[in-house]
């Protein structure tokens, strides 16, 4: 056998078949693939339980033998039981039954030994356990003090995963390891060699938990070394340095200002300052919670760009948001803002909105005014990263709500002319630390924590038609209170609607909602009935002009709505025309009504906990307080109502950002960084390894700073590869 290495194919090592299975069911395909296909637990052989010492009610692991199993029809229903009497060492017998066991009849056979998991019941006033898990044992599994259990499928099962590894790591030589032997030394790692093994096969618990420690560094330093190389790459590039200018338009702003910049924005924005002034590309990024400010400190670093002679494009991810920004910049800067008008102040800038859905005359003229340098500010969508839009000297990208943009499209902007803009990104999605170093980890960070003065309370409360539902006729009278008392109110549905989508085929798509007038109406479902489709937009719409809301003036909002029908109906809620908009989550970020007072979140339990902390950002903007009423059918007890009653518990937005991420998949933030390939991260938490994560940030600074391009450290260039992706490595290698 030739040498066997981390990229060596499997066919030759393991044979056609279970290769075949392997690449077919998981995608593994070489050794590499296999040995980083770590096993999910281990079954420590010295805590099993004896038949014999089982008690109704704990969770059981024990290793026995099938000594009887018998397929038998359902009484009830369709479909086929296996019941099974298992026999441990001592001799003891326990019942076991498996549902389908049609399925698992030909691994749960008469002499087969098994670790059997699951909870003790009792029937027929006898012990079994129901449905358990199992992992059939071999010869091998015998002798080891630890079972390791595998991720697996059903034509693929832990015990053959286990079986393939065992055959590899006899044949594999050790890798050479590519963490310096310096940092190993410092952080009391294992090295690679041993630590594969070790995770596979442990002869202790000490060994799997330093093996996962080890191979857990791996993938921080693969993540935080590819974003170093790519804040190398970005701040390799010359920018064009825009320092403050004594009397400018930044000077005059700031003197006109109605109100006092708070302790955070005068030092997030003496931070923006100082990068503009440098030579090489900003690349920050300010996160605050929402209503912190963030308007204001993006529109001071643009002014001091355009006093730099240059040119601010603001990035937004909607037409609702851009023209919603257009308008709100024009009315901060005031005269300021008017140049070559009547009223406009002597050395005032333009600022010009640029959309896609903007007629040929405007967009022509928009078009010019960013290619001549007629406009200081160019304010647009996706339609400013087009090819045949030009500028006259792009200085600064001010990209708003990071999440809806990609790095790709940041870069667009950031690759236009000679010296690359500096670029400022802005999220009101409140990020935790450890995803701010991952995701976010080629920005520099600041964050807003520090609400401007004026802001009123929002009282936030959750309306549970499950147990109570009478009181959605109170959330429909509290709309009307609010409204008679002057204010204005947003209804937001997760869907919609129009064109069945999501309603299951149903010819009337009403059918299965909550009934918004009688409330008694739906609240009790079949607990076994499908779960109704999510509300919608032109669902609701029109049963409450009919019904709860009769005599109001409603408006409604989506993103389906044309361009200008959407700018329309959110002119006439500003002006005040429109009594209630019922609205999708395009009024989520940058919407800025001040006299909208109260939101009502029907299905609340359909939206994430941060989306439903952003949507109730919307209200209390004005003078007066503003309430948030989260309707939802979810049950007491529930997750859903454990996330609706911690919205309700905190207007913390960083607090609820950390508990979001505790209730999300991980692998959805970390695949961010990974663009849709195979995950390289199976191991790293941004729960439980926060140190490790900050550790290797630090450590993958330094080595990029002394080996920009990792030309001296092969096996790292190779781990960042390994971990987020050949292409991503590729991209910003090829670049320092």
């Amino acid at each position: 056998m030739t040498d066997v290495d981390m990229l060596s194919p499997l066919l030759p090592l393991i044979g056609k078949r279970a290769a075949d299975l392997l690449a077919a069911q998981l995608e593994i395909h070489t050794v590499g693939d296999l040995v980083r296909h770590y096993p999910r637990r281990y079954v420590d052989r010295g805590k099993l339980t004896d038949i014999a010492g089982l008690e109704i009610g704990e969770h059981a692991t024990l290793v026995a033998q099938v000594e009887k199993a018998t397929l038998r029809d359902m009484k009830a229903r369709r479909g086929k039981l296996l019941n099974v009497v298992i026999r441990d060492e001592k001799g003891a017998t326990l019942d076991c039954t498996f549902f389908n066991g049609h399925k698992v009849q030909h691994i749960i056979r008469p002499g087969v030994r098994a670790v059997f998991s699951g909870k003790v019941g009792v029937f027929n006033k006898k012990l079994q356990l129901t449905h358990p898990q199992f992992e059939p044992l071999d010869e091998a599994d015998e002798v080891r003090p630890f079972l390791s259990v595998y991720p697996a499928t059903g034509k693929v099962n832990s015990q053959e995963i286990a079986r393939c590894v065992r055959q590899v790591l006899e044949l594999l030589d050790d890798p050479t390891d590519p963490l310096p032997a310096a940092l190993r030394q410092r952080e009391g790692l294992a090295e690679l060699g041993r630590a594969l093994r070790r995770i596979h096969v442990p002869e202790s618990e000490a060994d799997f938990h330093a093996a996962r420690n080890r191979l857990v560094w791996d993938e921080a330093i693969g993540v935080q070394l590819a974003l170093a190389l790519r804040r190398q790459a970005t701040v390799s590039r010359p920018a064009a340095a825009c320092p403050p200018k004594p009397g400018g338009l930044l000077d005059a702003f700031d003197a006109a200002l109605p109100f006092t910049l708070t302790a955070g924005q005068h030092a997030v924005g003496a931070e923006i300052s100082a990068d503009l002034a440098g030579e090489h590309p900003m690349n920050r990024l300010v996160q605050g919670d929402v209503g912190a400010g963030k308007t204001v400190i993006a529109l001071r670093a643009m002014l001091q760009v355009v006093d730099g002679g240059r040119q601010a494009a603001l990035l937004a991810p909607t037409e609702v948001l851009a023209a919603q920004h257009a308008r709100s910049l024009r009315t901060l800067l005031g005269p300021l803002g008017r140049r070559g008008e009547l009223d406009g102040a002597e050395q005032a800038t333009a600022v010009t909105l640029l959309t896609g859905s903007l007629g040929t005359k405007a967009k022509r003229q928009a078009l010019l005014d960013a290619q001549s340098g007629a406009a200081g500010i160019i304010v647009g969508t996706h339609a400013l990263i087009q090819d045949n839009v030009g500028f006259a000297d792009l200085g600064l990208v001010v990209v708003d709500e990071q999440h809806r943009f990609g790095v790709e499209q940041r870069d667009a902007l950031r690759g236009r002319g000679e010296l690359a803009p500096h670029m400022l990104v802005m999220t009101a999605t409140p990020i935790p630390r450890t995803v701010a170093m991952t995701v976010y980890g080629d920005l520099e960070v600041s964050a807003l924590r520090e609400l401007p003065g004026g802001r009123s309370p929002i009282a936030t409360t959750v309306v549970p038609l499950a147990e109570k539902p009478a009181w959605l006729q109170r959330v429909w009278r509290r709309v009307h209170e609010e409204v008679e008392a002057g204010h204005q109110v947003y209804i937001v549905c997760p869907r919609v609607g129009g064109d069945n989508g999501g309603d299951n085929g149903r010819d009337d798509p009403d059918a299965d909602l909550v009934d918004l007038d009688d409330p008694d109406e739906g609240a009790d479902s079949d607990e076994g009935s499908a779960r109704r489709p999510p509300l919608a937009v032109l669902e609701v719409l029109p049963r409450l002009e009919e019904g709860a809301l009769h005599g109001l003036r409603l408006g409604v909002l989506h993103g389906k709505l044309p361009p200008d029908e959407k700018d329309t109906v959110m002119r006439a809620f500003e002006r005040g025309e429109l009594d209630v908009l019922v609205a999708t989550t395009v009024i989520e970020v940058g919407v800025d009504v001040p006299n909208s007072t109260g939101m009502v979140i029907l299905d609340a339990d359909r939206f994430g906990l941060s989306q439903l902390h952003q949507l109730r950002g919307r209200v209390g903007r004005g003078s007066a307080p503003g309430v948030c009423l989260l309707v939802t059918e979810a049950p007491a007890a529930s997750t859903a109502r454990e996330r609706l009653d911690a919205v309700a518990g905190t207007t913390d937005g960083f607090e609820l950002a950390r508990l979001d991420l505790e209730l999300r998949r991980e692998g959805d933030v970390l695949g961010a960084l990974q663009s849709g390939r195979r995950s390289g991260l199976r191991l790293l938490s941004l729960l439980r390894h926060e140190e490790i994560i900050a550790k290797s940030r630090v450590y993958a600074a330094d080595i990029v700073a002394d080996d920009p391009g990792l030309r001296d450290h092969p096996g790292l260039a190779a781990l960042v590869g390994e971990t987020v992706g050949d292409e991503e490595r590729a991209a910003y290698l090829d670049k320092v």
